[in-house]
């Protein structure tokens, strides 16, 4: 009788056990897809060299795909994510063939009973800039060039402390390099990053991010010192506000002067309705030296953008997106349709993106 008895009062410790476990785990999933079209309508269907999201020429294409799993206990969380697409082909090309599909592998530990001080490391989500691969959350279609030649994601370990309030948070990560999975071949020298965010309530946030370190060979020492700053603002029930500055420097080569670069953004964002906002964005980026974006022209990259973008939720995961943007540089960095070089540079996407759950 007893053995009668201890199987079904097994099988409820089994299930118990893995309720909490179902509690405990998400599993989320993103998808969008794109077409864009380049006015210089470029052969080899690649759109200039510094974008590498929603980057293919007059084709529909796949930006980002992402399933994911998370994990959240009280002192225990970690995130496992796989993803395909343009954004993974073009932003993972450096990385070993064996690691490209992995969005997000990172596993954190709670140091505090008392306080929210956790220590995380893997691959984690980048601690710089307001946009993500992600694009639903973000206030523009295509990702701006302050975004796509800064890192998307990182390397290391994260020390991260929330305030008791919520308002603060500070972090301090040890990294393997610039946007890096793998290191440099050659690179032994570690590279260090900081954020610091303040939420003085719901409808701001201001952030300040930092890196420091040499993405290059030992035997070439080429010191990196980045800062990223932006605020982001809802400054009435309809109008909300990003601005942005990241300032650079790097040493050159010879190491007796140095690279810099500046990249100001701002994006108004105008919610027409609950399902419908229209955005704008001017960014300026300078990097005559060719620091970040080489030209080998005399004024290097110097250049203005301009884009305009209609977003519809059609449905409440399913988000719709029209955008026209611009680019004028002060040398001709472009090419036209006949592949003169030329200051100016046109294009058009539209994307569909759904989210689950």
């Amino acid at each position: 009788m007893k053995r009668l008895f201890l199987v079904p009062l097994c099988g409820i410790a089994l299930s118990s056990q893995a309720q909490q476990l179902d509690s405990a785990i998400t599993l989320s999933a993103y998808a969008e897809v794109y077409y864009a079209y380049d006015i210089a309508q470029p052969q080899d269907h690649l759109r200039p060299g510094f974008f590498y999201s929603f980057n293919r020429h007059n084709e529909v294409n796949l930006n980002f795909g992402m399933v994911k799993l998370a994990y959240a206990k009280a002192n225990v969380r970690g995130n496992i994510a796989l993803m395909a697409g343009t954004y993974t082909q073009y932003n993972m090309a450096a990385e070993p063939a064996m690691l490209r599909p992995v969005y997000e592998a990172n596993v954190g530990v709670k140091l505090s009973k008392t306080h929210e001080l956790w220590l995380d490391a893997g691959i984690l989500p980048s601690h710089i800039g307001f946009e993500s691969a992600i694009g639903k959350d973000c206030w523009t279609l295509t990702r701006s060039l302050l975004a796509e030649n800064t890192p998307y994601f990182e390397t290391g370990a994260r020390l991260g402390y929330t305030s008791p309030n919520g308002k603060w948070y500070a972090a301090g990560l040890l990294l393997n390099g610039w946007q890096r999975i793998a290191r440099v071949n050659g690179n032994n020298t570690p590279a260090f990053g900081t954020q610091l965010t303040y939420k003085p309530g719901a409808k701001a946030t201001l952030n300040w991010s930092t890196f420091v370190g040499n993405d290059k060979p030992d035997s070439v020492s080429q010191l990196r010192i980045f800062n990223n700053l932006y605020a982001q603002l809802q400054i009435t029930e309809k109008l909300g506000l990003i601005a942005g500055c990241d300032i650079g420097m790097e040493q050159a080569a010879s190491g007796d002067s140095s690279a810099t670069w500046i990249t100001p953004i701002l994006i108004p964002r105008y919610r027409i309705n609950d399902r419908t906002h229209l955005a704008a964005r001017f960014e300026y980026y300078l990097d005559a030296d060719g620091a970040i974006i080489a030209t080998g022209t005399p004024n290097g990259f110097n250049t203005l953008g301009y884009s305009l973008n209609l977003d519809r939720q059609v449905a409440p995961n399913v988000l719709w997106r029209v955008e026209a943007r611009m680019l004028q540089s002060e040398d001709q960095v472009f090419r036209d349709a006949d592949g003169t070089p030329t200051t100016d540079n046109i294009f058009f996407t539209t994307s569909l993106s759904i989210a689950l759950p």
